[in-house]
């Protein structure tokens, strides 16, 4: 995917997000990393539902400036971490959910064994520490998680997902909003009966069978 593809991408990515009302003003960021190892950005300050492909911004992983006008995201640091320390992810979006971030802020995981779907495409939803938005604090509590997450609570913040691609990255935040949603409406009904480790094992089995997606399960018991 050429720069002006990734550009369409990450528009439509940043569009999805405010059509479902994952943010609110000038909330969240949306990066995606470029074949020559650059990183397209959304700027500073910018509501999701406006920006366009001009205003994105090329940056270094430093976040140095490096093509466009304006600032990167005040969250780049997260970013930048997530590129560095997972070679297989190409793009990260950072959002507010309202039922995700309501449990993120109630500092309550996603990380029953209760929806086949999530555990096959992200295994658990874990939640990182608080930190301070915008300062190394969020590097820090994101450190335990990013080598073997793809979808991590941020304490009283949000959330933040990772993928190969930008629709992949925006597809999981879809997938933690809509698990926190059911997760909701089952605490209601005095809560979900999580799977055993057999059927988390057959799950697993009919995953690689059938997509040829094989699913590690080895650190869903722990």
């Amino acid at each position: 995917m050429n720069t002006v593809e990734q550009k369409e991408a990450l528009i439509k990515a940043c569009r999805r997000l405010a059509e479902h009302d994952f943010v609110a003003a000038t909330d969240g960021n949306v990066s995606a990393r470029l074949a020559d190892g650059r990183v397209l950005v959304t700027p500073s300050g910018k509501n999701k539902a406006d920006v366009v492909a001009d205003e994105l911004i090329v940056v270094g992983m430093d976040g140095g400036l490096l093509e466009g006008v304006g600032k990167p995201s005040t969250e780049f640091a997260m970013h930048s971490f997530i590129y560095g320390a997972r070679d297989d992810v190409k793009a990260v979006v950072h959002a507010h959910p309202p039922f995700a971030t309501a449990f993120a802020a109630a500092r309550i995981p996603l990380d029953g064994l209760v929806f086949p779907e999530v555990i096959v495409s992200l295994g658990k939803i874990p939640l990182a520490d608080y930190a301070t938005p915008s300062t190394p604090e969020v590097v820090a509590s994101l450190e335990p998680y990013v080598r073997k997450y793809d979808a991590v609570l941020l304490a009283n913040h949000g959330v933040v997902t990772y993928g190969g691609s930008l629709e992949e990255a925006y597809n999981k935040m879809e997938k933690v909003e809509h698990t926190a949603k059911i997760t909701f409406l089952l605490r209601q009904l005095g809560g979900a009966r999580e799977l055993t480790r057999e059927e988390v094992e057959r799950l697993a089995s009919a995953s690689e069978i059938s997509y040829g997606r094989k699913v590690d399960i080895s650190g869903l018991f722990s």
